[in-house]
């Protein structure tokens, strides 16, 4: 695990407040070269301190506006095979794996009720997958964040 200096995290807190700020107004606002900006962001990229970079779109728009989470239970030997199944299904938008009594839980986006179904049937239907559980999300109280982190 890389070591973050005073500079990286003034980077990283300057991201944060703005994610898509370019080199020269992150070299401006931290009052460093261009270079210097350029070659940090290439070191933190390098050191896998960046989460991908895909742009976070609501699902709303597209036709989706209900979001699940469904808590997934798997035969363990079939967990690679279980997870490469459920990456196919295109509802699907996160899948994290636990330890406990769920194994994965897998954030989907439907149309309605009946798609929500049909999903959830996809997922049962994958081998290796023994049951799951289902439940509608009701709203986003505290979004992704990481500024707090980095501010303490």
């Amino acid at each position: 695990m890389p070591a973050y200096d005073a500079v990286d995290r003034a980077l990283l807190l300057a991201l944060a407040d703005d994610p898509r700020a370019t080199v020269v107004a992150l070299a401006e606002r931290l009052a460093l070269s261009r270079n210097t900006v350029q070659a940090r962001l290439a070191r933190l990229e390098a050191s896998d301190a960046f989460l991908g970079f895909e742009r976070s779109i609501d699902p709303t728009p597209l036709g989706f506006p209900l979001e699940a989470f469904v808590s997934v239970h798997v035969r363990q030997k079939r967990l690679a095979e279980v997870v490469d199944d459920i990456a196919r299904i295109p509802e699907v938008l996160q899948a994290h794996g636990l330890s406990g009594a769920v194994d994965l839980l897998v954030r989907v986006v439907c149309r309605d009720a009946h798609d929500l179904f049909r999903i959830d049937g996809l997922i049962l239907a994958i081998d290796g997958v023994e049951r799951t559980e289902t439940s509608l999300a009701m709203g986003e109280l505290i979004p992704y964040r990481i500024r707090p982190l980095l501010d303490a």
